[in-house]
């Protein structure tokens, strides 16, 4: 029918209502042939649904029903017509487990050239990943669950990701998006697992959702600005990285990050930027990481300008060449599972600067008690609660 429709964007500051006179309409899968028996490839069902919300002048929604579908994969591509397309999930669609389909694929179902998109429905993407695992079946990395590219104005809310193959979501060059009530879980034993991973992308908030993967749980690399992450629950995995940086040319700064109000369980690390042993510049600024808890974390506050996760990687003589500064911890609290519950380990070419510290309270409850901090060519300041004892000068 005909309305007056509002389409409702998140950004950081404030909600953008985009309001058309435009017809809406819905594109039932199963009207175009999709089984939704769980063994049927349904990929051609779901392509000709896309191809025709999107063609639709107005606001178009592709609805996968209750029940589970077989996708060998997809690719929901724009530009579209008319205003905001939604992509609503109420069933499982599942992945395939024969290598001779998902080798061959960067991302298992994609989306990229939208302007204006809804994915949600409280439905679930499983990625069917145990079938890989340390199986090393493919000549390039396993495939992403989710990659969304070249996407202005994005929510993605009340949606599950299980048991991706490879990285769970990927963002990249994104700009204006929200991700809400996510749902992410894979094995603390499965590799190469990320969460939600952000690259070139700017305006991106993630809230009030719970992460669990086998790596990090959200990772921020390189050209990220503006990114703002609040009330995640992260374990297990690696906890919240910015990084890897500068192992590739033509790398972007990565400014302007908030980490606030998380919680970190059993994590190896907790809020960490890793950037490569020998790497070449780049800029890592104005990143805060406040009100945090972490619970038994290796490493619950971790720089790390000397990664080198590789066996054929430089030796540890090499220095990196991206400056880290302006970086504040703040009221981060909980309890370290090892002995050095700081380390701000950077580069002697290119120290660390500005680098804040206050209310640090991180207990350390082993024989060899209490927790330490450790600094290397780290320069800032420490106030209020140290514990444990600050190492910065």
């Amino acid at each position: 029918m005909t309305s007056k429709c509002c389409f409702k964007i998140g950004f950081i500051l404030g909600l953008v209502f985009v309001c058309t006179n435009a017809q809406e309409k819905v594109f039932n899968v199963l009207s175009y042939g999709a089984k939704a028996d769980g063994r049927t490839d349904d990929s051609k069902a779901l392509l000709n649904g896309w191809r025709d919300a999107c063609q639709w002048n107005g606001n178009g929604t592709l609805l996968i029903p209750s029940g589970e579908y077989m996708v060998n994969g997809a690719i929901f591509s724009g530009p579209c017509n008319g205003s905001a397309k939604t992509f609503e999930i109420k069933g499982v669609i599942k992945a395939p487990t024969d290598p001779n389909i998902f080798c061959k694929l960067e991302s298992w179902i994609s989306f990229q050239y939208i302007h204006f998109l809804d994915i949600k429905g409280h439905g679930t993407f499983d990625g069917q990943g145990a079938c890989a695992w340390g199986k090393h079946p493919c000549a390039t990395p396993l495939p992403y669950t989710l990659g969304l590219y070249f996407i202005n104005n994005l929510i993605v809310h009340d949606i599950h990701s299980n048991n991706s193959k490879g990285v769970h979501v990927n963002v990249y060059k994104c700009i204006n998006a929200k991700f809400r009530h996510v749902q992410i879980a894979a094995p603390d034993n499965s590799p190469n697992t990320d969460g939600i991973h952000i690259g070139y992308s700017k305006n991106i908030h993630i809230a009030d959702s719970n992460i669990g993967t086998g790596d990090d749980c959200i990772a921020i690399i390189d050209g990220s600005q503006n990114i703002n992450i609040t009330g995640i629950t992260c374990g297990p995995g690696h906890g919240i990285s910015i990084g890897s940086l500068g192992k590739v040319p033509t790398q972007e700064v990565v400014k302007d990050i908030q980490v606030k109000s998380c919680t970190f369980i059993n994590t190896q690390n907790g809020v960490r930027i890793k950037t490569w042993a020998s790497s070449i510049a780049g800029m890592a600024t104005n990143i805060t990481f406040d009100d945090i808890t972490i619970i038994n974390a290796s490493n619950p506050i971790i720089i790390d300008q000397h990664y080198c996760p590789e066996r054929n990687c430089s030796d540890s003589t090499q220095e990196s060449c991206v400056q880290i500064k302006d970086v504040t911890f703040n009221n981060i609290r909980g309890s370290s599972n090892s002995k050095a519950a700081i380390t701000l380990n950077c580069s002697a070419s290119h120290p660390c600067k500005g680098i804040m510290l206050n209310d640090i309270n991180l207990e350390y409850h082993a024989p060899d008690a209490p927790a330490i901090s450790t600094c290397a060519n780290a320069n800032g300041k420490a106030t209020g609660k140290e514990l444990p004892p600050s190492c910065l000068k």
